[in-house]
This record gives C-alpha cells, sequence and structure tokens, in this order.
C-alpha cells in the first residue's frame, strides 16, 4: 500500500501530469452542469478563470522570469477581442483565419511598441505601457465603426472547421488551451531563452557580460506576453461574447498583476491559483455573503487585502501551499 502510495507521488512529480490533471478538473465543471449541480453562470465564471489564467501565464513570464512589468495587457488583449469579432461577424472570416489575423496583428504593433518603450526600466517602462494601455483604450471609443463604441461590440461562439461550438463546447475547449498554454510556458522557461531571461531579470549587467543581446531577450519576452494576452482577448469575446471599451482599461491589467502576484511568480501553474482567488471567489463566494456581498468594491478590497497577506507571509505565492503539502505528505508517507 505504502509503494502504491509513492509510485502515484512519483508520478505527481511530472509537470506535464499536472498540467494535465489541472484541465481535467476544470472539465469536471461540465458534468456537474449537466446535472444540475452548478449553473451555468458558474461555467461562465470558470471559463473566465481559464482565459485569466492564460493571460497570466504569459504575464507570469514577463514578470516573474524576464523581470519586466506592463500595465497595458489589456489593451492588446482588447484589441485581439475586437479584431476577432470583427473578422468573425463583420466579415464572416473562418475562425481560423480570423486566429491568425487577431493574433499577428497586435503582435506586429507590440513589437514596434516594444522596441521602442522597452529601453525604459522599471517605472519607466510601467507608465509607458500604461501610457499604451489607455491610448488603446480610447481608441476603442473613438474608433466605434470598428468596436461599436460604447454601444459594445458582439461576438458568437466559435466555429471550428464547420462545427459550431456551443457554451459547454467552449468551455471544454478553453481548457484544452489551457493545458497547452501551461506546457508551452513550461516549455520556454526551461528552455535557453528562458535561462536567458532569469539571468537578465537576475543582473542585466551579468546578462551583458554573458553576451546576452538585452534588447533582443525584453522585446522577446514582450512578444510572448503579448501572444498570451491576444489568445486571452480572443477567448474572452467568444464566451462573453460581447465586449465595452471600458472593459479594457487599468483595472483589468491590475487584476493580471494581482493574478501572477498571488498565485505565485516564477510558476507557471501559478496564474490558475491566482485566477480562481481574483475571479472566481469574489464572484462565487464574496457576492453571496450577506452585507459584504453588496458591498461596491469588495472584489478590490479582497485583492489588495490577499496581496499583502501573500507578500508577508507567503511571498513565494500561494501555488507553493500545494508544493510544501506534497513534500509534506510524502514525509509522512515514508515515516521522516
Amino acid at each position: 500500500m505504502e509503494k502504491k502510495l509513492k509510485s502515484r507521488f512519483n508520478l505527481l512529480e511530472n509537470v506535464y501530469i499536472n498540467y494535465i490533471l489541472i484541465g481535467i478538473l476544470f472539465l469536471i465543471a461540465i458534468p456537474l452542469n449537466q446535472a444540475g449541480i452548478i449553473g451555468g453562470s458558474v461555467l461562465i465564471t470558470l471559463g473566465s478563470v481559464i482565459l485569466y489564467s492564460v493571460v497570466g501565464i504569459g504575464m507570469n513570464i514577463l514578470l516573474g522570469y524576464a523581470g519586466l512589468i506592463t500595465l497595458g495587457g489589456a489593451g492588446f488583449m482588447g484589441l485581439a477581442a475586437y479584431l476577432s469579432a470583427y473578422f468573425t461577424r463583420d466579415l464572416n472570416m473562418p475562425f481560423l483565419f480570423s486566429l491568425i489575423f487577431s493574433v499577428g496583428i497586435p503582435i506586429i504593433i507590440g513589437i514596434g511598441i516594444g522596441l521602442i518603450s522597452l529601453r525604459l526600466g522599471g517605472y519607466y517602462l510601467a507608465i509607458a505601457t500604461l501610457g499604451i494601455g489607455e491610448v488603446l483604450k480610447q481608441v476603442f471609443i473613438e474608433y466605434d465603426v470598428f468596436t461599436g463604441g460604447f454601444s459594445g461590440k458582439s461576438a458568437g461562439y466559435i466555429n471550428l472547421f464547420g462545427l459550431q461550438f456551443d457554451r459547454i463546447g467552449t468551455y471544454a475547449l478553453y481548457a484544452v488551451i489551457l493545458i497547452f498554454a501551461l506546457i508551452i510556458g513550461h516549455n520556454i522557461v526551461n528552455s535557453a531563452t528562458g535561462r536567458a531571461f532569469m539571468t537578465m531579470r537576475s543582473s542585466e549587467a551579468a546578462a551583458q557580460a554573458m553576451g546576452i543581446r538585452m534588447l533582443k531577450y525584453k522585446v522577446l519576452a514582450f512578444v510572448i506576453a503579448t501572444i498570451y494576452s491576444t489568445i486571452g482577448g480572443i477567448m474572452y469575446m467568444h464566451l462573453i461574447k460581447f465586449s465595452f471599451p471600458t472593459t479594457w482599461g487599468l483595472g483589468m491589467s491590475l487584476n493580471f498583476l494581482s493574478i501572477v502576484v498571488i498565485g505565485g511568480m516564477k510558476a507557471i501553474a501559478g496564474p490558475v491559483v491566482g485566477a480562481l482567488f481574483v475571479i472566481a471567489f469574489p464572484d462565487l463566494v464574496l457576492k453571496n455573503i450577506p452585507i459584504i456581498g453588496t458591498s461596491p468594491g469588495v472584489a478590490y478590497i479582497f485583492n489588495g487585502v490577499l496581496i499583502v497577506v501573500v507578500l508577508l507571509f507567503y511571498n513565494r505565492g500561494l501555488i507553493k501551499i500545494f508544493t510544501d503539502a506534497k513534500v509534506l505528505i510524502k514525509k509522512l508517507i515514508g515515516g521522516k
């Protein structure tokens, strides 16, 4: 019995299996929904957790591994969302072609902006990216022919290879996308590129001495984060199916920052845990608490308090609680 338990824990040491298990845990919500145990709104909330996790993975690579900060991620996410809605709804373009253009256009814009703004560092970079995000939000407001302005822009569920997805199908597809996002992110940070990011984060002087081209890797980290953001934006548009320009503001960018810090920087699966606390917990738990749940801004208060608590008492992020628990159980099983 003890040997079986040990072998199962050894199996869980494989990070790829852990990532697949994360996707499976989200997929369990589908039979629960069909059985009437959880409602459709819970499924939408969990779908939002998935897409926020995807964006958070890219943010984690940028912030946790490369040591760069951006407050303009929501702008690129919104740009991809509007592009996807425009191509699929207004131009009736097949989803795969729409996906290519909706990801490609923000990347091209992101590279141009990155070549300029990434010459800055620290607070100056944060302010520059904040300005970029606010400019994009203003474009969404003014360019109402493309975005619908304050009237909003709508889109439908994904139609892929002639197969029209419904809410449950879209949710299942997103869970699979999350698995691939985790695996790709893990492979990036454990490659030569990831090691260059971590060296750059630890010491720019040391990175330059080792021959690492700083601007090249800064732009690369920014592009990777932009790709994850654009994919998250497309997922948002085809799950929520509606968007307002004010959605893509500073508040959303700060949510991504909260997700990374709370979940755990330098941990690829950290944003999943962070998104559960930042997105799902306020919507599924806090709102159902009498008096507190009806108070405006309670989610922001909760996020702020949780960030302070995590930084003070568990600065490695809440994802490390699971790692520590696994180590403790293994010690108990081994009799140590």
